[in-house]
């Protein structure tokens, strides 16, 4: 997993949001996309990313990536205000509304990340395998005291609640965030399927359906096609 940073950071103080990205990466090396934005514009509650209405088709993107590195997790990040907002979730995504599962803040990543589905050089930062395990829109549905929310009001609050229109996973989730440490120093989140339609708790979709969405392979196989073993991973079901 990826080193943390904090997720609630955004566009302002002309700070540039990807700088800690980029600081991390050798792009004469990795085949990273060195970054693009999204928007510029802040999203307002009917914004980009903050919409309390499903978005549909043109609503703002969320991406899973299934990532074997050091240790495997899968990477949650939700487009808001013109970067892709990120965690690792080290045990993937339920649609069983009573398991919440650990989310670690890690930076800001570009847009054009969202496509990434390769290699990362072995030694470097995040080096591994990557695939797109599901992609799609999302809706903000966050609200306090029956205020509309947007998704950076939220974040810095610590908590979101979205709707999510995707190949694999749909309906609503939220992330809550907490605290731990002695002296409370270290963030982190909980992941948690809010209770509707989608929800199933018979459903294992990291197990059941590994492929990426964009090529059909399974990890094994992005790793083969880049020249690289997983070394001690059964090939998994379902590969061609």
């Amino acid at each position: 997993m990826a080193g943390s940073a904090r997720s609630g950071a955004t566009r302002g103080g002309g700070q540039d949001p990807l700088s800690e990205y980029r600081r991390r990466r050798d792009f004469a090396r990795t085949a990273e996309p060195e970054g693009r934005g999204g928007s510029a514009e802040p999203a307002g509650p009917e914004g980009r990313g903050g919409s309390a209405e499903p978005a549909g088709p043109e609503g703002p993107l969320f991406v899973i990536q299934h990532h074997v590195a050091r240790r495997e997790h899968y990477d949650l990040r939700l487009e808001v205000d013109g970067v892709l907002k990120s965690w690792a979730v080290p045990k993937g995504p339920s649609t069983d509304p009573g398991e919440k599962r650990l989310a670690v803040p890690t930076e800001d990543h570009p847009i054009d990340y969202a496509e990434f589905e390769g290699s990362i050089p072995a030694g470097d930062y995040g080096g591994g395998t990557m695939l797109v395990w599901d992609t799609g829109t999302y809706a903000n549905t966050t609200a306090k005291k029956g205020r509309r929310m947007t998704m950076a009001e939220g974040l810095a609050h610590g908590h979101v609640s979205f709707e999510l229109h995707g190949q694999k996973l749909t309906g609503r989730f939220a992330l809550n965030r907490f605290r731990s440490g002695e002296n409370g120093e270290e963030e982190a989140w909980l992941l948690v399927k809010q209770r509707d339609a989608a929800a199933d708790p018979r459903r294992d979709p990291v197990s059941a359906e590994p492929q990426s969405v964009r090529t059909g392979r399974v990890i094994d196989e992005v790793a083969e096609a880049e020249g690289r073993t997983l070394k001690g991973r059964p090939r998994e079901e379902g590969g061609r």
